[in-house]
């Protein structure tokens, strides 16, 4: 390999360990590719040369340098999975940070009776989405999927050379594969393109890792529950917004809803058709040789009976009765698809119990293994899955609610009384107390109610299908006051629900720091009005979701990260004198600005009993690619989010939170509050972010079918925050994540002097939302670049704008960066976390050419537009979304 090369990648020479010994192969195999296809920027990506290409080549230099980020993500991957590999054989599965065996294997939970609670009903719910945060195509994810497979192969010593430099030839052959296909999409992708988008992780990978996991949770939890004690437990249930989340996005309709289902119930049919015709094949016992159990053949003769086959599929295989039942089942299964047909399955339990009686046969002919290996895999799939992937959420803004009610009141005639207004609420009420609404004339009502109408028809059908689980709740976001809610049950009213109790949970979305400071109020008003109490309780749990994302850029980090914590608090305290239990939603994004932390970090910093066995959480865009494309990513991060569920839910909810660290996080959020809000009200505010950043340019990349502001409106707060995040990731402000935590410090030193240090000290070491926030805030400042964000900086036309807001963030970042190294007494950001600061120095001087070149296109492409430049511009934000790791 080329010296300049290795030179580049790792500053000390050439690496060593699995991870190094990769880069560098890998490297070469980049590098053959870069030699073939464009020679002429080889010089620049190998190092050898500091000059930027001439405009010819910037197109092949950004594409070379992407794809080498992209195969050190991929090589990351592949070492973070060996190294658990690694730990699990040298020390056993206890020693693998996030698994079940090390939860368990703390002495205080083993002999537990709250252990028997928490893991009987455990549960976690991932919900995919289709926030555009994904830079990548679906056809370049796949060649990753193909490349890392590839990385895993090449792991094992039995190839011969000649075998081997086969391996590496196609390994090279999918690199040069990523630059012929090219990374950017060409057209937005439609609703239907993203719902198939999420469904092929379920076919690549999740419906595999799934079960793995639920069967490893069972055989870590059965010393302690017994051999069976985790065949019930709910575990794993995958939620989608996918085809449902209609928040700002006119694309997404009642048909597309329609379609985000029948894709959910294909693609696990398809996987029992799979799985029952490979039973099928192997399961060629035969009574003439194996006596079978009078019992055991009553409970297979059930399956074939149940199934209705037709006289020829009866007589097929005598003698072979577990072939007859699972080949029943099968055709059971065809039949559930098409829709049609006595044999179609009418409940999911029922496929369920089918399944239960050919392992029980198996066992009792002495089989179990047979069944653990043909049946059982299937069994647990429909217990995760049932006959529809997922549950499929839907998601709709209170403006179009409210604005639907107020169509349906305007078409009965009369006044319509103002929305907020006494009269509103008193007629909600009045109306929801009703046993008959007047009808609906369908004809007379505007496009907005009439299909927020047939959307909730829909959604009252679907739970009367054979799996009531493939719709979820309505949630509606930017939810402000109980009207609102009480609105939605209204309009379920009008679509044909019940009077005495709806069969629709209705989630409210709390997003910004208002919101959140309203959601035990607003909570405890609904549960005042029977019809929302009767409706809201699914077993004595309220589900509620708070917005990560919206509240940062309402409030920054420091104070959004402290509201949802007390949020969380206040809300179960006012839902326990209802005797109800929350069940939180988190609505998290890939970043630090959008609440990314890790996993069991994030976790465990929540307020002791907030999370009771269960809780949801958002993946979105490229995190999900990140944690499910491959096998055993997708293994290890569902393992670690039960485990962590499980983890804190043992902990004693008797937390005593100490007042001295509760007011200094009070203080410490209203005055990193003051700081953010003083800035986003400075004058000029709008002109710099706009011009500093590409956030007017990111609507080129297509990322996603919804736009980026809710209503059209050019304003801040119409903005979302994913294009908000974005666009300070592309310029390395970063302010979404570290913003008014350096004021924050500095006055509070200042009044509190001597005394405030040590408590701001102990705090950090004792306080895990403090510790949570002082390390996301140092990952976000560590990314940070102030020089780089001056050269942005100076695209901005307004001098005095551009040096008064540009001149507050770098006072802040070097009070941040102050505030961060006085607590965590170490000499540099980014110290403490080895591996962040390994990757990324990795691409550190990458980026910033890729940054210059950056700077350079929007110049241009803001003087004159031009397809050549925009197809430039696009490149450069893929190679910075990339060698960051996230975009919004």
């Amino acid at each position: 390999m080329h010296a300049a090369f290795v030179g580049r990648s790792c500053p000390a020479g050439l690496e060593t360990g699995h991870a190094g010994r990769l880069r560098d192969e890998m490297g070469g195999l980049w590098q053959n590719v870069i030699a073939r296809r464009a020679p002429q920027v080889l010089p620049l990506l190998l190092g050898t040369t500091d000059d930027l290409p001439i405009s010819a080549d910037i197109g092949a230099y950004l594409q070379g340098l992407d794809i080498w980020f992209q195969l050190l993500r991929i090589i990351d991957e592949n070492a973070a999975t060996r190294n658990r590999r690694m730990i699990e054989n040298n020390a056993g599965p206890a020693a693998v940070e996030g698994s079940f065996a090390r939860v368990l294997s703390a002495p205080s939970y083993s002999t537990s009776d709250d252990l028997r609670r928490v893991a009987q009903r455990l549960c976690v719910g991932p919900t995919l989405t289709a926030h555009p945060t994904e830079a990548k195509r679906v056809t370049v994810l796949e060649i990753h999927r193909r490349i890392y497979r590839a990385l895993v192969d090449l792991e094992t010593d039995r190839w011969t050379p000649r075998e081997r430099a086969e391996l590496l030839a196609n390994l090279e052959s999918e690199i040069d594969l990523l630059w012929l296909t090219g990374e950017l999409r060409r057209q937005r992708p439609t609703p239907l393109e993203e719902i198939e988008w999420g469904v092929q992780f379920f076919r690549g990978s999740l419906f595999d890792a799934a079960s793995n996991v639920l069967q490893r949770f069972g055989k870590e939890v059965a010393p302690h529950l017994g051999p069976d004690g985790g065949d019930d437990v709910p575990l794993l249930r995958f939620h989608s917004w996918i085809g449902g989340d209609r928040d700002g996005n006119p694309h997404v309709t009642a048909d597309t809803t329609r379609a985000a289902l029948a894709a959910g119930q294909k693609a696990i049919l398809e996987r029992y058709d799979q799985g029952l015709t490979r039973a099928v094949r192997h399961l060629s016992i035969s009574t003439e040789i194996a006596a079978l159990p009078q019992d055991a053949r009553d409970l297979l003769q059930s399956v074939i009976e149940a199934a209705r086959l037709p006289d020829k599929a009866r007589r097929r295989n005598p003698g072979e009765h577990f072939r007859q039942a699972t080949n029943a089942i099968r055709h059971r299964i065809a039949a559930t698809a098409e829709g049609v047909g006595v044999a179609a399955y009418a409940h999911v339990r029922d496929f369920i119990a089918e399944l239960r009686k050919v392992e029980a046969a198996l066992a009792g002919l002495g089989a179990e293994r047979l069944g653990h290996a043909l049946v059982r895999p299937l069994r647990l799939q429909a217990q995760i899955f049932g006959f529809r992937t997922v549950t499929l959420d839907i998601r709709q803004n209170s403006s179009v609610t409210t604005r639907a009610l107020s169509q349906i009141w305007s078409c009965a005639g009369g006044p319509v009384p103002v929305y907020g207004s006494d009269d509103w609420s008193r007629r909600l009420r009045a109306e929801l107390g009703q046993k008959d609404l007047p009808g609906l004339d369908g004809d007379a009502l505007g496009s907005e109610a009439v299909e927020l109408l047939e959307l909730l028809r829909l959604m009252h059908r679907t739970r009367f299908g054979p799996d009531p689980l493939a719709i979820g709740p309505f949630i509606l976001s930017m939810t402000r006051s109980c009207d609102d809610l009480l609105g939605v049950f209204l309009l379920a009213r009008y679509a044909g629900f019940g009077s005495e109790r709806l069969d629709l949970r209705v989630v409210p979305l709390f997003e910004t720091i208002a919101d959140l400071r309203a959601a035990p109020h607003i909570l405890n008003k609904l549960l005042q009005v029977p019809l929302a109490r009767r409706s809201l309780n699914d077993d004595g749990r309220v589900e509620i979701m708070l917005g990560y994302s919206d509240s940062n850029k309402d409030g920054g980090f420091v104070c959004s990260t402290w509201e949802l914590e007390k949020a969380q608090r206040s809300i179960t305290r006012s839902l326990a004198r209802h005797k109800l239990t929350p069940t939180f939603f988190h609505g998290r994004g890939g970043s630090v600005s959008r609440g990314g932390a890790t996993t069991e970090r994030a976790i465990a910093a929540q307020p002791r009993g907030t999370i009771d066995s269960r809780l949801r959480t958002t993946e979105q865009g490229e995190v999900v690619s990140s944690k499910f494309a491959n096998l055993r990513t997708a293994e290890y991060q569902l393992e670690l989010l039960a485990s962590s569920v499980m983890e804190q839910s043992l902990k004693s909810p008797a937390e005593r939170v100490q007042p001295e660290f509760r007011d200094t996080l009070e203080a410490l959020a209203d005055l990193s509050f003051t700081a953010y809000r003083d800035l986003l009200h400075r004058p000029g505010f709008i002109t710099y972010f706009t011009e500093a950043s590409p956030v007017e340019e990111l609507s080129l990349l297509k990322m996603g079918s919804r736009p980026t502001r809710r209503s059209g409106a050019n304003s801040l707060d119409d903005l979302r925050a994913i294009p908000w995040v974005f666009a300070w990731s592309q310029n390395r402000h970063l302010i979404s994540g570290w913003y008014g935590f350096g004021s924050a410090i500095h006055t509070f030193r200042r009044f509190r002097q001597d005394e405030g240090d040590a408590l701001l000290r102990r705090m950090f070491k004792e306080s895990r939302i403090f510790r949570l926030i002082v390390d996301e805030i140092e990952k976000s400042l560590f990314h940070a670049d102030m020089q780089i964000a001056a050269r942005y900086a100076a695209l901005v036309s307004d001098a005095g704008a551009r040096d008064d807001i540009l001149g507050l963030i770098a006072q802040e970042y070097d009070r941040s960066r102050a505030a961060v190294l006085f607590l965590n007494a170490t000499p540099d950001l980014g110290a403490r976390f080895t591996n962040m600061s390994a990757r990324f120095g990795r691409v550190r001087a990458d980026l910033t050419r890729v940054h210059d070149l950056q700077i350079r296109l929007l110049q241009e492409n803001r003087q004159q537009p031009n397809a050549k430049n925009a197809i430039a511009l696009m490149q450069t934000m893929n190679c910075i979304s990339t060698a960051l790791g996230w975009t919004g």
